[in-house]
């Protein structure tokens, strides 16, 4: 994925291992979210950040707090 900001659906279906159809699916969920949220979403484009958030429960790289 090279570490892009925003994914295409390629991207979705190779990092969650499902098809085309499923990674649009996912991608219009992810986004309507976003939308409801106030935030501005691209169809056919996923935050990276995001994706990696809802996906394994981790929250995006800067919004983490560091305990040390």
């Amino acid at each position: 994925m090279n570490n892009k900001e925003f994914l295409n659906v390629h991207d979705v279906a190779t990092y969650m291992g499902v098809s085309i159809p499923q990674a649009y699916k996912v991608m219009q969920r992810l986004n309507r979210e976003l939308s409801e949220q106030g935030y501005l979403t691209i169809a056919g484009k996923i935050s990276r950040p995001y994706l990696e958030q809802r996906v394994r429960g981790t929250a995006p790289q800067s919004q983490e707090v560091s305990h040390g």
